[in-house]
């Protein structure tokens, strides 16, 4: 069985609106529902994060080299 419950501060044991940990039979955290009319700007946080370190072992691409790329395709005045 799955519950949602209310996020609770450990310090204050304040509720925060709008998010909620899904928990499994033994009371292990194992997910989080975050209303997004209240705390979009959480998830684009999360989601950033996430994206950053799934893209970390991409190769790189210097500044100079882009900038070199786009001026010579026309889409940068250099």
């Amino acid at each position: 069985m799955t519950d949602i419950m209310p996020r609770e501060e450990e310090s204050t044991g304040v509720t925060m609106q709008g998010i909620q940990f899904v928990t499994n039979d033994k009371g292990e955290k194992v997910a989080v529902q975050i209303d997004l009319r209240k705390h979009a700007d959480i998830w684009e946080d999360v989601y950033d994060s996430l994206t950053a370190r799934k893209r970390s072992s991409e190769p790189r691409e210097s500044f100079e080299s882009v900038k070199e790329r786009l001026v010579k395709h026309r889409k940068l005045s250099g």
